[in-house]
């Protein structure tokens, strides 16, 4: 097995066009809107921070924002936006690296938790996230619900971006023993292709839930997007909110089990 290298997305030179690849693809306002509420004026900790579409937003709300990324070329376009080069971020795989601070949040966006490259670094991210939490902070997760009826065989092949200056077409593969999806995206731009790989270790909802208790955190409310619209059968993504307990809760509910 090939050894996991965190910084190996953003160093296929996809960091140079991410923003313009996924403009649009996500509810930048929305998610700023909840995380801010959320987070009620704490700081906050981004794991895979990226290229600061989320963080650069919240600190100009006047939030303090820190970050964990693998990729220091992703994180080269954050610190070129104004303002990014204010963001501590910690170079590194966001599973277990450390700040050495905690926050009123962790959030964990747009699937990035499974860019992890199997379901142990996937729990190892949760109890990551759960020691940077003070008693009572929530750590947030917003990820796709894996649609496997969408395969043909395991494969899948579909158009991403037409413009009249980018054409995206994506191809995957799926391997079901392993919850495992290949992709890789052809970006034809100015009379070249360039070809990105990345894999994800998908996981279902019921999955994300029980890392999350393994983490001692609990699972506090379910959306189906960043403005609250409830999470159901027909939900093709899910934001989930895990709270650690506080101390409080901690010694009272050890108290109840043992009555």
């Amino acid at each position: 097995m090939t050894p996991f290298d965190a910084a190996e997305y953003g160093a296929t030179g996809i960091a140079e066009e991410y923003d313009d690849l996924y403009a649009g693809e996500w509810d930048t306002d929305g998610a700023v809107d909840a995380l801010a509420a959320i987070a009620d004026g704490g700081p906050i900790l981004e794991l895979g921070i990226g290229t600061g579409r989320l963080a650069v937003p919240l600190v100009a709300r006047g939030i303090e924002v820190h970050g964990i990324d693998g990729s220091p070329d992703m994180v080269a376009q954050l610190v070129a936006k104004p303002g990014g080069a204010d963001i501590p971020v910690t170079i590194g795989d966001f599973a277990v690296a450390r700040t050495g601070v905690q926050y009123s949040m962790v959030v964990l966006a747009v699937n990035t938790i499974f860019a992890l490259p199997d379901q142990q670094a996937q729990v190892d991210c949760f109890r990551n996230a759960a020691d940077h939490l003070r008693p009572g902070g929530a750590f947030v997760v917003e990820a796709w619900i894996p649609d496997v009826a969408a395969f043909h065989r395991g494969r899948l092949v579909r158009q991403r971006i037409l413009r009249p200056d980018v054409l995206s077409i994506e191809a995957a593969r799926l391997e079901p023993a392993a919850q495992m999806m290949r992709t890789t995206q052809a970006v034809l731009r100015d009379g070249s292709v360039r070809l990105y790989h990345a894999n994800h270790r998908y996981a279902w909802p019921s999955e994300l839930d029980l890392m999350a208790r393994l983490a001692r955190l609990e699972l506090e409310h379910q959306w189906a997007d960043w403005t609250g619209t409830p999470f159901d059968d027909d939900s093709t993504s899910r934001i989930a909110t895990y709270r650690k307990r506080s101390t409080e809760d901690g010694v009272r509910a050890q108290a109840t089990a043992a009555s």
